[in-house]
């Protein structure tokens, strides 16, 4: 990996978030529990302690109100442990709250927490918390980094109880990738605790403190893969049951019973599901338990990752709508209106009263049978002169020529398009070079952060003849359906993105693209690109065929190219 640059990073200009407000649950800035650093039962979970430090450091002396760069403005001590502290603070430049960590500047550790931040932030990958400024002045060593108020720690989350498993499952699903990423790019966090994962208000997980937190505690290990994976299964085995897969109490989670050894989440807790438990399970083989059905274990984020792509995908459950309330009269129904409520109990007690008596004189009687009768005659006369209009319309018999076509009402409405559900999706790579095969379920997820890349190219836009025939996902309606319309989020803008829709026979077609049959065209050089049929193609598979992609920069996937990414595919017939 290239070497990082070791200039301080400054980001915050360029952040634009609103003003921030600290959380109300007094959580620590960086996820570390009120607990001495050193305390293994939030262990490093391949067995390893930290490098043990010489005796405790005095933390600098600081206080609220004071001030770093004339620019961060320390409110709230949230941690003050071996020698350095974490603050809740405010950026008085960009109006924010801001979390930041102090050490003085020939603390031990000092230039390896500032090398960690450095490289943190040199990452830039949103699905963790950025590093905003990391610098040494004035004796001091200080790392500034975002503070989330609309963001809930795991371990709250986990003090109401487990979660649901569409949200224990993107749990996993979310931080293996974000690890997995990490990882590529020579980094680890080794303090993957239930304090270090928060979701946000759109049901996103951010991961906080990547490398810093173990640089501030000063831990290593010799397998930082494995030990992130474990910490993984470890955050899935707790979201499952509630419970910390380990003897001793953690997180605010009870431990396993002694002398039991590790045991798989469903035997733990009746209901969880059972491929997440596996999964938790082969996470955590690496402690010593066993896969008990038979599948390798996961040792490193990547195989983590695709382990959980392997799965069925876990749907989110359906919105609980409320029953109808009973009908209820109004006052005015009731002959109460302009009158004062009563009391439940006083109204109670009032009687009812009774409607008045039907007609039962003799002039009510002869009433009603007048009535009737009138009522009798207008049909009986209405009757006669339809069918009087009708058979003045109707031509005659012996002139077959002067009938009319029957047509349609003219005031009938054309039916609304109906959304298809997506049931699976899988890339297609007719020429054996996927693109970025584990994340065709990120086209259709609802989410729109995740998405579905392109490798990068230098020439395009067009990829027809030059690079390849194209790139492409073959999407699964579960059964034929009409499709007639698509609706396509992009990532990226420019000139030009081009993208047909096909008719095939399968996740995988047996035959070639210009074997298909077309059902919809089109090109665009903004984030959406909106197909239409000239007229509905029946179709259980739908292949969205892409060749042609717009310039953009590079990113922490991929190097400046011709590229494009998807993040939200929808059909409609």
């Amino acid at each position: 990996m290239a070497e990082r640059s070791t200039a301080a990073v400054d980001v915050a200009d360029n952040s634009g978030d609103d003003p921030l407000t600290a959380k109300a649950d007094g959580t620590t800035a960086d996820g570390a529990e009120a607990q001495d650093a050193t305390d293994m039962s939030s262990r490093n979970t391949d067995g390893e302690r930290g490098t043990e430090e010489e005796p405790a450091i005095k933390a600098p002396e600081l206080h609220s109100g004071h001030k770093l760069a004339r620019r961060y403005r320390l409110e709230e001590c949230v941690t003050r442990l071996d020698g350095f502290s974490s603050w809740r603070a405010v950026d008085e430049k960009l109006r924010r709250a801001v979390g930041v960590h102090v050490l003085p500047a020939d603390h031990p550790r000092a230039r390896s927490v500032l090398a960690a931040a450095r490289s943190s932030a040199l990452l830039g990958d949103p699905r963790f918390v950025q590093v905003l400024d990391a610098v040494e002045e004035n004796d001091l060593v200080y790392v500034v980094h975002e503070w989330l108020p609309d963001a809930t720690e795991l371990t709250t989350l986990l003090a109401a109880g487990p979660l649901e498993p569409y949200d224990a499952y993107q749990l996993v699903s979310q931080v293996s990738q974000a690890m997995a990423a990490a990882h590529r790019e020579g980094l680890a966090h080794l303090r993957l605790t239930p304090g270090a994962v928060l979701r946000t208000s759109t049901g996103q997980y951010r991961i906080r403190g990547l490398a810093v937190n173990a640089a501030l505690r000063g831990i290593s290990v010799d397998r930082p893969q494995l030990t992130d994976t474990e910490a993984i299964g470890a955050l899935l085995y707790a979201a499952l049951t509630q419970r910390w897969p380990y003897e001793n109490d953690a997180h605010g989670l009870s431990g396993l019973p002694k002398g039991v050894g590790l045991i798989a989440p469903d035997q733990v807790r009746a209901g969880v599901h059972r491929g997440l438990s596996d999964l938790a399970m082969r996470a955590l083989a690496n402690d010593g338990a066993t896969a008990s059905r038979q599948e390798p274990a996961c040792t490193t984020p990547d195989e983590l990752t695709k382990a959980v792509a392997a799965m069925p995908r876990i749907r989110p459950p359906e919105p609980a709508f409320p029953s109808a309330p009973e009908y209820q009269r109004t006052t005015y129904q009731q002959g109460n209106y302009g009158r004062p409520h009563q009391h439940p109990s006083a109204a109670a007690t009032q009687p009812v009263p009774a409607p008045p008596a039907p007609l039962q004189s003799r002039t009510g009687k002869a009433l009603k049978w007048a009535v009737s009768a009138l009522l009798i005659a207008a049909l009986g006369l209405g009757s006669w002169q339809i069918a009087d209009r009708l058979l003045e319309k109707e031509p005659p018999k012996d002139d077959p020529g002067t009938s009319q076509p029957t047509t349609a009402p003219q005031d009938e409405k054309p039916r609304a398009p109906v959304l298809l559900p997506i049931q699976n999706a899988k890339e297609y790579a007719p020429d054996g070079n996927p693109q970025n095969a584990d994340a065709a379920e990120n086209t259709y997820d609802s989410d729109a952060q995740s998405y579905w890349r392109t490798r990068s190219y230098v020439d395009g836009p067009d990829l027809v003849p030059l690079v390849k025939e194209g790139v492409g996902i073959v999407y699964d309606l579960g059964a034929e359906k009409d499709v007639s319309a698509a609706s396509i989020a992009l990532r990226f803008v420019g000139d030009h993105t081009t993208i047909t829709l096909y008719a095939t026979d399968g996740l995988s077609p047996s035959g070639t693209v210009g074997g298909m049959q077309k059902i919809a065209t089109g090109r665009t050089d903004d984030r959406t690109l909106k197909l239409t049929a000239d007229k509905p193609v029946k179709s259980r598979y739908v292949l969205l065929w892409m060749t042609a992609m717009p310039y953009a920069p590079g990113d922490q996937y991929s190097d400046p190219g011709h590229k494009q990414a998807i993040t939200d595919v929808k059909f409609t017939g």
